[in-house]
């Protein structure tokens, strides 16, 4: 074995992680399971890649191609394994590592279809391994802070819940993988849209904060989804969920003027609560009063490390508590393919792998779409 052993806060020997899928996002978890070594509270004893890693890339960890490579190897043998792979690979990947008694840190969005989530559910129950879903809003300190007001009456009865994403994603962000953008590739899901990836915080985020964690909980979901790039997935949507009795309005694109931050919002009979849960900020307003607070996060690998000794009674973001989300995640994948939006309602924007739509007005009308729990079409946006 080539990894750092080091010892833990409590005298403990340092959890030993892997890391499968180490470019793009997968890089950020080589830097934090690095950071936690250096505290004593992790090893990295493997990275796994079909492209080996550059010098200093991932210290002085294993290297292996794939999981199965890694899984097959005596040493090293890892208690934890982030997966930062492609979403059709979650499930064989999550269900390979359970299987062999690893914990599992999985990457949003937890599966490619609702059936794989419950095969996912199933093997963590069968196998007894924890499973979490790196959803990392659900370690928010705000999430937390926003379901005691309204429990506290803070904002009087809640009439709807919503979530605004206006971001921006180029040319280039869709050429990323073969998979990027895709409904399907092959026989296989993927569902590589707005809802069910870059902007699936805002919609989870904002279930949770209803209530709304297990597919029980949701009645029913209306999609009304629309791309303006070249693919096949949806790249500007309204959705709307009806889940204990509340209705919530998603209004998402990647085709905005400019990237703002991203809110979810809870609107009352007395006052509303804005989280903008990128940086776990969260507003009150009455007419009485508004509070502006930032709050901190508990990181989702440290919880996992903390629960497999003791230290935290619970996952933040257990597999289990995800099946509201992959509900509407059903629901887009099932849904018609997105409508293409005419000419006239988009401009484009840069050159080359840097070019990218804008829609006319789309922060409006995505605003509506939270405020209102109303699609686009039934709000008569000009593109429907």
């Amino acid at each position: 074995m080539t990894g750092v052993t080091a010892v833990g806060p409590v005298g403990a020997r340092a959890e030993r992680v892997a890391v499968v899928g180490i470019h793009g996002h997968g890089a950020s978890h080589v830097r934090s399971v690095l950071e936690l070594q250096r505290a004593g509270r992790a090893s990295l004893v493997a990275v796994v890649d079909p492209r080996e890693p550059e010098a200093g890339q991932a210290a002085d960890a294993s290297w292996f191609p794939t999981l199965g490579d890694l899984l097959s190897s005596a040493d090293p043998r890892p208690d934890v394994v982030v997966l930062s792979t492609p979403i059709p690979t979650h499930l064989p990947l999550a269900r390979a590592a359970m299987e062999a008694g690893i914990d599992v840190l999985l990457e949003k969005p937890t599966a490619a279809s609702l059936a794989e989530h419950a095969e996912l559910v199933a093997v963590a129950e069968r196998t007894g391994r924890l499973c979490q879903v790196g959803f990392q809003t659900f370690g928010s300190h705000a999430v937390p802070a926003a379901t005691g007001l309204v429990a506290r009456g803070e904002i009087g009865d809640v009439v709807g819940i919503g979530a605004v994403g206006t971001w921006v994603r180029t040319a280039g962000y869709w050429a990323r993988a073969p998979w990027a953008g895709r409904r399907r590739l092959g026989e296989r899901d993927v569902v590589d849209g707005v809802v069910t990836n870059p902007l699936a915080h805002a919609v989870a985020t904002a279930l949770l904060i209803g209530g709304a964690t297990t597919a029980d909980d949701v009645a029913w979901v209306d999609t009304d989804l629309y791309r303006t790039n070249p693919i096949e997935a949806d790249d500007t949507s309204a959705v709307r969920v009806v889940a204990g009795g509340t209705r919530y309005g998603f209004g998402l694109t990647l085709c905005a003027a400019e990237r703002a931050p991203a809110r979810v919002v809870v609107l009352g009979t007395r006052g509303e609560l804005v989280l903008e849960y990128q940086s776990d900020r969260l507003l009150l307003r009455t007419p009485e009063l508004t509070v502006d607070k930032t709050y901190g996060r508990t990181p989702l690998l440290e919880n996992l490390l903390d629960v497999r000794n003791g230290r935290a009674e619970r996952l933040l973001c257990d597999v289990r508590d995800t099946g509201a989300f992959m509900r509407v995640l059903e629901a887009v994948r099932t849904a018609a393919d997105p409508r293409p939006m005419d000419d006239e309602h988009v401009t484009w924007r840069g050159a080359g792998d840097d070019r990218h739509p804008v829609v006319r007005d789309v922060e409006h009308w995505c605003e509506q779409v939270a405020r209102t729990q109303q699609t686009f079409a039934e709000l008569g946006a000009p593109w429907t």
